[in-house]
């Protein structure tokens, strides 16, 4: 079986790269603006850039050659490299910020949809996953703030339930899912850890192995939908 990961220089993105290759993926496409080293015989890397469209597109052409079952998105942006993010106020909302906060989290996990879809084996099961946020949900937004950050998951997941229903008509075994990974011990949560109580804060190889587990159990009656890492499904 073949598999990508998308954001694989990440800490869940690597995780879940490792967790692929010792489940015994014959292939695992890992991908990167920087691409990781091949540290396994399984491991082909290759490099994109989420705000390069061309990169994305030149990256699905390399991995048409053997192309993947299964196709996970593990990119995301919570604070930005110059320490924009995100707002606790309506106050502090940045447009030029928000606007780079969208092209990251939703408008390039889109274009990854847009270029890697078409690949999917038309004739058996197939996955495409992204790692979403239980904050994306605006029925359980309950404290508000985190303003782009949220717009940009409920983005998203309004794009994969879109790209669900338009991918069933030539794919009925395709399944599209979103992930909320919990709160893992990585660069991004890292500034907001503090307030994690006792036992919720994941280990990256933990967190990967249980997204897995949640999309092994996934049917195609499911698809459009998203999951946290105990398979529970988050409402819209």
């Amino acid at each position: 079986m073949t598999a990508a990961v998308f954001g694989a220089s990440g800490g869940i993105g690597a995780a879940l790269a490792q967790s692929l290759v010792q489940r015994g993926h014959e292939t695992v496409w890992v991908g990167a603006r920087n691409p990781p080293q091949r540290s396994d015989p399984s491991i082909r890397p290759f490099a994109f850039d989420l705000t390069d469209e061309l990169s994305i597109r030149d990256a699905a052409r390399q991995i048409a050659d053997d192309p993947p079952e299964l196709v996970i998105v593990a990119t995301g942006v919570l604070t930005l490299t110059d320490g924009r993010g995100p707002e606790k106020s309506l106050r502090q909302i940045d447009p030029a910020a928000m606007a780079q906060v969208l092209q990251l989290n939703t408008i390039g996990p889109a274009l990854v949809a847009k270029h890697m879809l078409p690949l999917l084996p038309r004739d058996r099961r197939s996955v495409f996953a992204a790692l979403s946020a239980r904050v994306g949900s605006i029925g359980d937004n309950r404290l508000g703030g985190w303003h782009s950050y949220r717009a940009s998951k409920a983005a998203l997941n309004m794009l994969l339930k879109n790209f669900a229903i338009e991918l069933a008509r030539s794919h009925p075994l395709a399944i599209i899912a979103g992930l909320h990974p919990g709160t893992v011990d990585t660069a991004l949560s890292e500034p907001f850890q503090r307030n994690v109580p006792k036992g919720k804060l994941f280990d990256p190889a933990f967190a990967a192995a249980a997204l897995l587990d949640v999309l092994d159990r996934l049917e195609p009656g499911q698809s459009g939908q998203v999951f946290d890492w105990q398979g529970e499904r988050i409402e819209p």
